[in-house]
């Protein structure tokens, strides 16, 4: 038995300009991941038959599994159909299933006939299984040469994902493939060298077959554990083990032991305790509503945020003094425990939280320079306060700000 290796091809010049954020790759090297497949290499090329002719050459000799999205849309630009069918010696026929799923889609969804160019989309290579696009126009296709199967998709995210869920089971039928597991722990307060000066003889002695990888991000350092295995029981005891000594390492920091978010944690958190909160937001502008709200079911414990952005806001909607604002300034200690107190009473929660900061780029003076913020979370009986100093362009100092006012409000519910 051996490794199946996968490698991904992004097609399009969007992607290579930078007018479009290849998401896909990540996407699908998750998935392959999941279902023990390892991803070799990931490659963006453009709308080229020669670059395209060159990619699958290279890929096909050091992957079992090549994939490729893009270039499939029914304009001149996309070529990548063709190419297929020209690269393995086929001939363009009607696939009658993709067709139907074609008239279909503009006839039923759409509400107008199909055009020429969008009847188009259902000849395929007759040298191509086809895998039916039910979120699309544009089917998939496998091809196989040698011992390496071809699959080519859509790059619309969402239609290439329908597809790719369809595939999985073939894939996890044709190949015979090792079960793989990820132990994961989410920390916080703690930089990425702190860290590793702290596991360092741990990290070590870890068995050949596992690997530890540092994902530093908004504050927060994940340390996640890999392996594969054939021996689904061996693998699995032996990745444990390990994961249990380094959990007891990082006791003290860890957020989670398990993959999971920072507003998963507090939201789950909330709900095992009945409890409700609300966010008063300045600085990060309605971000950490965001974050609570991304998750599903997210309504069990969140009511609401007032977005004061303006001093005039703070004033009306959460009661601010207009003496602590002229007195401390919009970005105080004593200006976010009278917003805090202000949203409990207005949204009536059992849990608050509210931010204001300086984000840049302009905005800071020499006593609070660009990137001070203040954030304070508590209840009505009582409260904790932190005054935090960012270092990053606006956007990554909103997104920190938010990630670390989750952070504190889960510690004030953990130590209450």
């Amino acid at each position: 038995m051996k490794n199946i290796y996968a490698s991904i091809i992004t097609i399009g010049d969007e992607l290579l300009i930078g007018q479009v954020i290849d998401t896909n790759s990540a996407w699908m090297a998750q998935q392959l991941n999941k279902i023990g497949i390892a991803v070799k290499k990931r490659i963006a090329i453009g709308d080229d038959a020669q670059e395209m002719r060159q990619a699958l050459d290279v890929e096909s000799q050091e992957a079992d599994l090549v994939l490729l999205t893009g270039g499939l849309g029914p304009t001149s630009d996309d070529i990548t159909k063709d190419f297929l069918c020209k690269y393995f010696n086929g001939k363009m026929v009607v696939n009658e299933a993709a067709l139907e799923n074609v008239k279909y889609l503009f006839e039923k969804i759409y509400k107008k006939p199909a055009s020429q160019v969008n009847l188009l989309q259902a000849e395929v290579p007759d040298v191509c299984e086809v895998v039916q696009n039910k979120r699309g126009s544009a089917p998939g296709m496998i091809f196989k040469r040698n011992n390496t199967i071809f699959v080519s998709m859509p790059g619309v995210p969402y239609e290439m994902q329908g597809i790719m869920n369809e595939l999985i089971p073939y894939l996890q039928k044709k190949f015979e493939l090792p079960s793989i597991f990820h132990r994961t722990i989410l920390t916080a307060g703690i930089g990425e060298s702190a860290l590793a000066e702290i596991i360092a003889d741990f990290e070590k002695q870890l068995p050949e077959e596992i690997r530890l990888a540092y994902l530093p991000n908004y504050g927060m350092v994940r340390l996640r554990l890999t392996t594969l295995g054939f021996d689904k029981e061996a693998t699995q005891k032996i990745i444990d083990e390990q994961f249990d000594q380094l959990k007891s390492l990082v006791k003290k920091y860890m957020v989670t032991d398990k993959d999971e978010t920072m507003q998963e944690v507090l939201g789950k958190l909330l709900l095992k305790n009945n409890k409700t909160i609300s966010t008063a937001e300045s600085c990060t502008g309605g971000m950490i509503a965001s974050l609570l709200t991304s998750i599903a079911g997210s309504s069990g414990y969140y009511n609401g945020s007032i977005v004061s952005y303006s001093c005039e806001i703070k004033e009306t909607l959460l009661h601010v003094k207009k003496d602590t604002l002229n007195n401390y300034g919009a970005v105080s200690e004593q200006t976010v425990i009278e917003m805090l107190d202000g949203l409990l009473n207005k949204l009536n929660t059992d849990y608050g939280i509210a931010v204001s900061g300086i984000m840049g780029p302009g905005g800071g003076t020499p006593e609070k320079p660009v990137g001070t913020v203040w954030i304070a979370a508590g209840t009505k009986e009582k409260h904790v306060t932190q005054k935090i100093q960012q270092r990053f362009e606006r956007a990554k100092n909103i997104e920190v700000t938010s990630v670390m006012a989750l952070n504190i409000m889960r510690k004030f519910i953990l130590e209450e």
